[in-house]
């Protein structure tokens, strides 16, 4: 991963602050009159009518693919904009086999047949980067010295990030296998020695061999995992 920070923006105010928050605002109007709610179609292909996919079929996914899907995935909110997440594409046979070496036996031909496993993880010390992502007030003392506190908001933020990038896969055409049978310890040791990177989970992300596939599990009612206070 590179250690290179995008330089600081200057934070805009008066009239340049006026004319960007109007032109924000805007863009959310003019979203709104455009669309309004997902029909059910692209509500099934989301989540829906979605599955969790165990085996692939040999179609590739392209890195002009995957760059699209990064696109749509940062733009999801985190806390101050913080963008915990870093994403490894593990694409390469040098890579799987790395990789398998931290999963589960029955892990090992999915993760095998999938063309790309991701590697969600996130950065201990995103903070660092707050001057870029957050310029108009600095933030960095809310985590400097601040292990667990740091650790808990990557952890979260970024565990986000990863379900945006879950959804936005299935809403490119593309399906999707999270996986947490495997060693984080390994994981870590094998891709980010000497980096502050921590592996949170990994996601299989191609086209799906739908013959695998069992019936859906049951989930549960309204009733029994909401309630109103």
């Amino acid at each position: 991963m590179s250690d290179q920070m995008p330089a600081p923006q200057a934070a805009p105010s008066g009239d340049d602050l006026a004319r960007l928050r109007a032109a924000a605002q805007e863009e959310v109007r003019d979203l709104r009159k455009r669309i309004t709610s997902l029909d059910r179609d692209g509500i099934d292909l989301i989540l829906s009518g979605a599955r969790s996919h165990y085996a692939w079929s040999d179609r590739p996914v392209s890195e002009a693919l995957l760059r699209d899907l990064y696109d749509i995935v940062r733009s999801g909110p985190t806390s101050m904009n913080s963008c915990p997440a870093r994403f490894i594409f593990v694409r390469t046979p040098e890579g799987k086999e790395k990789l398998s070496k931290s999963l589960k036996p029955a892990n090992v031909k999915k993760m095998a047949g999938a063309p790309v496993t991701v590697i969600v993880a996130h950065d201990l010390e995103f903070w660092r980067k707050l001057p870029f992502l957050f310029p108009h007030e600095d933030r960095r003392p809310h985590f400097e010295g601040k292990a667990e506190h740091s650790a808990d908001t990557a952890f979260r933020n970024a565990t986000l990030q990863g379900a945006y990038l879950m959804i936005a896969a299935r809403a490119l055409g593309l399906d999707v296998g999270a996986m947490s049978g495997f060693s984080n310890a390994i994981v870590d040791e094998e891709f980010f020695a000497g980096t502050t990177l921590r592996s949170n989970f990994l996601c299989n992300l191609g086209y799906a061999d739908e013959t695998a596939l069992f019936q859906r599990l049951p989930r549960f009612p309204f009733e029994e995992a909401c309630s109103f206070a």
